[in-house]
């Protein structure tokens, strides 16, 4: 196995096309074409790391967070970030991050808390905007069944709980072949009218390609007539921070000391408390503050998050209750998520969780 094809396992899962604009997702260092030895999964990816992926024989390093963020203009080993790449480089070690990918993935990051938390009825707080693409075309009606199916395999028609889904009309198209075309159906010089299917379907942004080469590969016609558009519909599927509830309502003292047991917290910066039970909870692993309106809007009691300001405290309003729960502890269990996934899709290669503990954090 080489390690384009962890890659892809990962990319399939998390696409690198759904990750935040502002973000650093990919293969960091190292060659795509490099046969594996073995896989180490972590949450960040330090010297440390690189020297645990040494001594346990793997050559990739599965990151959620990026190494590298922004642009490095020197590589001398002045700061942990270039000490970190130089070692991997030395040392023939690929990083791969996957960050605002997972976050953003409504099986990643945030149902992960969720999960713990066991909330039920969870859905995504931001839905991403802009993610759905809707496919026309025309075809003969008599190949219409195949080609659909054909798009339903590449996998257009998925909305949320259900597959295969389209929309088609029945119509009368027209075309005139010139001399230096090849008609299938028709005859150069003439105009042509056939009984033809307008077929609809949508499908999220990252997989247009493989939809396109479906449609070509399937369509009968020498020229196919097809368009694509770009949805303002929000993609229910994916977005950041999720919002569920509680089996049963908490108080607010014993829901906090469910969270601090839950997530191994040092301890938990939260906005005041107010007197009512906790039901409906709302999770954004990483730095949230900018979810804050939205957890309101959405009706929440509780909104897990973390890196709130001293002034972020404020927005609460005596709305919700904001809890800090730090960085690390909210995106700790990312890796056992990377871990499961990947021991799903590859059995004959290392898959090892890091022992090492990246959190920079300290409690006195």
């Amino acid at each position: 196995m080489i390690i384009a094809e962890v890659i892809k396992h990962l990319e399939d899962f998390a696409p690198v096309s759904t990750a935040e604009d502002f973000d650093n997702v990919g293969l960091l260092v190292g060659q795509p074409e490099t046969k594996l030895t073995g896989i180490l999964i972590t949450l960040d990816t330090l010297e440390e790391v690189v020297e645990e992926a040494i001594a346990k024989n793997c050559n990739l390093i599965v990151s959620f967070h990026p190494i590298i963020f922004s642009g490095l203009k020197k590589l001398n080993g002045a700061n942990y970030v270039e000490r970190t790449v130089i070692k991997a480089i030395q040392n023939n070690i690929a990083i791969y991050a996957i960050h605002t990918a997972l976050d953003n993935h409504h099986l990643g990051v945030n149902k992960m808390i969720c999960d713990k938390l066991q909330l039920l009825n969870t859905r995504i707080l931001i839905p991403k905007k802009n993610t759905i693409k809707k496919l026309t075309t025309y075809i003969p009606t008599a190949n219409a069944t195949e080609l659909r199916q054909k798009l339903f395999e590449a996998g257009a028609g998925s909305i949320g709980n259900y597959d295969e889904c389209s929309f088609n009309l029945e119509g009368i198209g027209s075309f005139k072949p010139d001399e230096q075309a090849n008609p299938v159906i028709g005859t150069s010089g003439e105009t042509h009218f056939e009984n033809e299917t307008q077929i609809n379907v949508t499908f999220p942004l990252n997989l247009e390609s493989q939809i396109l080469k479906a449609l070509f590969k399937n369509h009968p016609y020498e020229e196919v007539a097809y368009e694509v558009s770009t949805l303002d519909n929000a993609n229910q599927q994916l977005g950041m921070g999720m919002i569920g509830e509680l089996k049963q309502e908490m108080e607010e003292v014993v829901f906090l000391s469910e969270i601090k047991k839950t997530f191994k917290t040092g301890c938990i910066r939260h906005s005041g408390l107010l007197g009512k039970p906790v039901k409906k909870v709302a999770v954004l692993g990483g730095s949230g503050s900018f979810a804050i309106e939205n957890a309101k809007k959405a009706g929440a009691d509780f909104f897990i998050s973390a890196d709130f300001k001293y002034h972020d405290f404020y927005k609460a309003e005596q709305k919700l209750v904001l809890a800090d729960i730090g960085h690390y502890e909210s995106e700790q269990y990312t890796k056992n998520l990377l871990h499961s996934y990947l021991s799903k899709k590859i059995s004959n290669f290392a898959l090892i969780l890091s022992n090492t503990k990246t959190n920079p954090i300290k409690y006195y």
